[in-house]
């Protein structure tokens, strides 16, 4: 599956679609295209991961990197995540801890914060 990350307008943020693996290659497209987002000022990001099938280290760094830049903005980061495989790479390093996981992008739009909306 070709990599590919586009970004929309959701319900209370910028919502990132990404499709393809998640990996040392493709990671820093991601990590960029989310700072991006961050410095023209958003602060409810939600990352559609429903696509993706594969995550490493390197994906998970971009993501964890991006969450505390928002954090500091006073932000929220979202991710929405279907595949068990995925949601065990998180569970197993504890980001899922700091990262709340999803079902849907709708699930996570309705889980951000209203504060920070």
């Amino acid at each position: 599956m070709e990599f590919s990350v586009t970004t929309r307008q959701g319900r209370v943020g910028p919502v990132i679609e990404v499709a393809g693996d998640l990996d040392m290659a493709t990671a820093p497209r991601l990590r960029d295209r989310l700072l991006d987002v961050v410095e023209t000022g958003a602060r409810t990001v939600v990352v559609d991961l429903t696509q993706v099938g594969f995550v490493d280290s390197s994906g998970l760094g971009a993501l964890v990197l991006v969450y505390k830049n928002l954090r500091e903005r006073d932000g929220w980061l979202g991710l929405a995540v279907v595949r068990q495989s995925i949601r065990n790479v998180f569970s197993i390093t504890s980001v899922d801890r700091v990262i709340p996981l999803f079902g849907t992008v709708r699930d996570a739009e309705e889980g951000s914060p209203a504060d920070v909306r």
